[in-house]
């Protein structure tokens, strides 16, 4: 290890947990902000007159697309500005846009608000992983990566919970004399509340320092002409660990918003349920799963760091995976309380491959880049899992099944393939990292000091 990277001043621990328990709430309601539409799926529905394929459109392409395309300017503006501002920015947009879309009266409004959720979200990955790795030397960076990753596992079943709650009250007339909402359908209070709740965390970001950044490394790649070419050529040079890597989050994560944006309604058409139930089961259930699986996903991190074994993080992401393929076939039981335990347990599958995954791009890339690279995971994860997942599950059940109660098959048709292909990918990015520990690349002596000593 180089002599900057050993005299870098890091933040007081209370400075360094304060921007992380706000970076906590961020996550959380980013994904809240994005999951409402899936709890609220068949008012929405009935409400704007739009089809299982169009809602399938607004959960997963709608978001996506600036989501996907503003990653890579959002990543090279995070390596580059104020991530704090970038990120204060990001949330005070999405925000506004989840208030937008309850007030939205027809699919292409609904679709322009949802649009724009997907821009400022594009800020959280890049801004939010860049500034926790600047807070935390190497080995104390397992446990405010989980944590940060639990905040938006916990979000789905946050989510899930708090919108049965409003609805709850807005049907018993709880909100009639409130200003602004007191005359709107509940599914639409909702996305009003949610989003200016929203509001406030931006605010209190805004109230943080930014840490400095660590100083360069010893494997740092000459600069180029234009931004984001020198990027673009490390990660090429690397391409046997980066190109499976990256597929296999996508892949995975494909199931993660394809299940848990219609895992819901698969409850509700298929068993019965709800909304008042899925308040009350699920989205504690998916509490307490998505709770566990980014503690244990850093726990297993921190060890590994500490007792050398640093590919340790390549065996679990190959492996992990193929523990949600029960919750793929919740389908197939018959009481409701079973389904709803195989869905939430998923949570922590889904949670322990980010937390693994994320800490490991930031071991693996110089800390000027790191801004970039969770931005082209967030690139393929959007374009691959968030715009694909839930189009396909809903193009399987009008197109191929043609019955919406049917959706648990569709489901199940989708995710598991898809769980065992990321499976495959994560195990050849695994042989990669073998590979270049033998040829001690870039890559591997940044994930290993240690081999540049080695004869």
């Amino acid at each position: 290890m180089s002599a900057n990277a050993t005299s870098v001043v890091w933040p007081r621990p209370a400075s360094a947990w304060w921007m992380v328990s706000l970076l906590f709430l961020a996550g959380i309601f980013s994904v809240i902000d994005r999951a409402i539409l899936n709890i609220v799926v068949d008012p929405v529905r009935l409400d704007l007159g739009i089809s299982d394929v169009q809602i399938g459109l607004l959960q997963g392409l709608a978001f996506g697309v600036f989501y996907a395309f503003m990653g890579l300017p959002m990543g090279l503006l995070a390596d580059r500005t104020s991530r704090k501002r970038l990120l204060v920015a990001g949330i005070a947009i999405w925000s506004i846009a989840t208030i937008a879309s309850g007030y939205a009266t027809n699919f292409g409004e609904l679709f322009a608000a949802r649009l724009m959720v997907g821009l400022g979200e594009a800020a959280l990955g890049p801004c939010a992983i860049s500034l926790i790795a600047d807070m935390f030397p190497p080995e104390k960076r397992g446990r405010p990566i989980s944590i940060y990753m639990m905040g938006q596992g916990l979000a789905n079943g946050i989510a899930i919970s708090v919108t049965g709650l409003i609805i709850a009250v807005a049907v018993a007339g709880g909100f009639a004399a409130m200003p602004l909402i007191g005359d709107l359908a509940p599914w639409r209070t909702t996305f009003v509340i949610c989003g200016a709740v929203g509001l406030l965390v931006a605010l209190g970001l805004a109230t943080t320092r930014e840490p400095a950044r660590q100083a360069l490394t010893a494997v740092t790649p000459a600069k180029a002409a234009l931004p984001g070419v020198a990027e673009a050529q490390f990660f090429w040079r690397n391409r046997g660990v980066f190109l499976p890597l990256y597929f296999a989050f996508a892949i995975v994560f494909l199931v993660a918003y394809g299940a848990g944006s219609w895992a819901p309604a698969m409850l509700m058409r298929g068993f019965g349920a709800s909304p008042a139930f899925l308040g009350a089961w699920l989205g504690p259930f998916s509490i307490g799963f998505a709770a566990i699986g980014p503690l244990l996903g850093g726990y297993l991190l921190d060890r590994s760091m500490k007792s050398g074994k640093v590919m340790t993080r390549f065996r679990i992401l190959s492996l992990t995976p193929l523990l949600a393929v029960p919750s793929a076939l919740a389908v197939m039981v018959d009481n409701v309380y079973v389904a709803t335990l195989l869905v939430a347990s998923s949570a922590a599958v889904f949670s322990v491959v980010g937390t693994v995954m994320f800490a490991t791009l930031q071991a693996i890339v110089p800390p000027q880049m790191r801004g970039s690279s969770i931005s082209l995971t967030l690139i393929l994860n959007t374009l691959i899992g968030a715009a694909c997942g839930p189009l396909l599950i809903a193009t399987v059940t009008e197109h191929v099944l043609g019955d919406a109660a049917q959706v648990g098959w569709s489901i199940a048709i989708v995710a598991i393939p898809s769980l065992l292909i990321g499976s495959a990918l994560y195990a050849i990015a695994w042989q990669g990292m073998i590979r270049a520990r033998l040829a001690k690349t870039e890559t591997a002596l940044l994930l290993d000091p240690a081999l540049a000593e080695q004869a």
